[in-house]
């Protein structure tokens, strides 16, 4: 908020009848449609560029995966791409497989993931199952290069 902004709401003479416009915030929303052709991809390039508040569309074909950046919801893009191109949409539900502790665990790994990605774990019941029992920790550190003198074995 500049200095003019702070000024015009300390003199405001409306009686609080106007309402501030929220701004929106520029954002990057990933999204997850699949994509066969070059057709598909002018389609569903052609219905987000025609939306308010877009900057810029990215679309990675192989992945499946249409990057918009913006003045824009993630839900009405969504929706926009799911209405115009008549193909279901989906906010992106993979991260990069080394943000994920154990990315082998039954509800992360994903087969349709793009190479490299898995499913999101934000799910409490899927990160239950991606921890580790006391009884594997108690051997991969008893086990563990970056401390030589933990092993008693040695």
């Amino acid at each position: 908020m500049g200095a003019l902004d702070h000024l015009s709401d300390l003199f405001d003479c409306s009686g609080g009848r106007s309402k501030h416009k929220k701004r929106k915030t520029l954002q990057t929303v990933e999204v997850k449609v699949r994509i066969d052709c070059e057709g598909c991809e002018r389609k569903v390039t052609r219905a987000l560029e025609g939306m308010k508040g877009v900057k810029q569309v990215v679309v990675e074909r192989k992945a499946n995966k249409v990057t918009v950046v913006g003045y824009v919801e993630p839900s009405k893009v969504v929706a926009r791409v799911a209405h115009r191109t008549g193909k279901k949409a989906e906010l992106w539900p993979y991260v990069p497989y080394d943000m994920v502790a154990h990315p082998y665990a039954p509800g992360v790994y994903d087969k349709k993931a793009p190479s490299g990605y898995v499913r999101n774990a934000d799910d409490p019941q899927v990160s239950q199952l991606a921890r580790a029992s006391s009884f594997e920790v108690r051997y991969t550190t008893a086990f563990s290069d970056e401390n030589a003198a933990a092993c008693a074995i040695m």
